[in-house]
């Protein structure tokens, strides 16, 4: 009996779970392999886990570089709002044997990933709006 591929076991996750875009899922494996890329720079062809906190880091990065000023508003599109949507994601893809864990790993491990206002959108806000504002001088009279 021949495993079912990718796209098979995608299509079955969105039957049963509606709460994320099919993009949303692709994306996750997408940021993974950068994020493995990044992790396993110099590692002579061996391929170590990646944990969650990097896995979050390497999703931000990609998606900055993919998406850009849009980012946030491609990821509510798929209904992906916070770190905890990434984590349910990862251990969807877990639970249908797409992605493996270690024993530490877990859903909590995404709760306190980052600020979406933070991660997605102050890298495009003008200097102006992220700089905290400055006491006017007051102007002598002359």
């Amino acid at each position: 009996m021949q495993a079912a591929s990718f796209e098979e076991v995608l299509e079955q996750i969105l039957a049963k779970d509606a709460r994320y875009q099919r993009d949303a899922y692709l994306f996750v494996r997408e940021a993974l392999d950068h994020t493995q890329k990044l992790v396993n720079k110099g590692a002579k062809g061996q391929i170590r886990h990646v944990s969650p906190q990097e896995l979050l880091s390497g999703i931000r990065e990609y998606g900055l570089e993919t998406f850009g000023p849009m980012a946030i508003t491609v990821f509510e599109e798929w209904g992906i709002r916070t770190c905890k949507d990434f984590g349910e994601i990862v251990f969807i893809m877990v639970e249908h044997s797409l992605l493996a864990k270690t024993e530490r790993d877990s859903r909590a491990d995404f709760e306190n990933g980052y600020d979406f206002d933070e991660a997605f959108r102050k890298p495009y806000l003008p200097q102006s709006k992220t700089a905290k504002s400055l006491p006017i001088a007051k102007i002598a009279k002359a």
